[in-house]
């Protein structure tokens, strides 16, 4: 006998809530037409399985609580930062947080099915639904939202930001980024290998202060400062392995 289909609703048809939807869509689920700001949002829990709140963080609440509860709907948002407490007045809540950065649906939704890790709270269904798009999860309570998100912050807005700096001096060389980037994606390989302490190279990692001096030097003075911090940063990385 065929199993039913799984029915979703996805409030804030943006690019994390559209790629989960066509993720979604993809694994046989029926995705119902996105609602948005302008929708009535009082039945979008009525006759789904899921509802997704994929709205920016700061009005998720508000958004819950325009919703009437169906007691046999699971209630999900996808921030890496908030609680359940925002999917008040629902019982069955669920956090769903992809560390991944999802650029548009299509994407967006391939890198929902590559084996991607995932934070999850909450009801079960979190489990199912990252079992059945082929990834990995841990459980990250409520009270370690906000540290949690931070690293992931660090680990891909951080990390983009940095890359920006690097393109911005690779310009100023006449130095093509794909270059540098190439060396970038390698060092990832190494950490993924090795893991950061090992993988780490370079004047820190020697100790080699007059290198650091003279790159200090050399770099304009509006880049310095996120050099220094990122130089006494891979020093303390190298003392650990010490």
């Amino acid at each position: 006998m065929e199993s039913k289909k799984k029915k979703v609703q996805v409030v804030g048809p943006g690019k994390a809530g559209c790629s989960l939807g066509t993720a979604l869509e993809r694994k046989g689920w029926i995705v119902q037409e996105y609602l948005g700001k302008t929708d009535d949002l009082q039945d979008a829990a009525q006759s789904v399985d899921l509802l997704v709140i994929a709205t920016p963080d700061e009005v998720i609440s508000t958004v819950s609580r325009k919703i009437q509860p169906n007691p046999s709907t699971v209630i999900a948002h996808l921030s890496g930062v908030l609680g359940l407490d925002v999917l008040a007045p629902h019982n069955l809540r669920m956090g769903l947080h992809p560390l991944a950065s999802l650029p548009n649906p299509e994407r967006g939704a391939d890198l929902l099915e590559s084996g991607i890790w995932f934070g999850i709270t909450g009801d079960p269904l979190g489990k199912e639904i990252v079992d059945e798009l082929g990834g990995k999860y841990f459980h990250v309570a409520d009270e370690d939202k906000s540290l949690y998100h931070a690293v992931a912050v660090t680990a891909s807005n951080h990390l983009t930001s940095l890359l920006g700096q690097v393109e911005r001096i690779a310009k100023e060389l006449d130095i093509p980024f794909e270059a540098f980037l190439n060396l970038a994606l390698e060092t990832m390989k190494n950490i993924e290998t090795l893991g950061p302490s090992e993988a780490l190279t370079g004047p820190a990692s020697r100790g080699d202060s007059q290198t650091i001096a003279l790159h200090l030097q050399a770099l304009p003075e509006d880049e310095r400062s996120l050099y220094k911090l990122l130089s006494d940063n891979a020093k303390r990385l190298s003392e650990r392995k010490e």
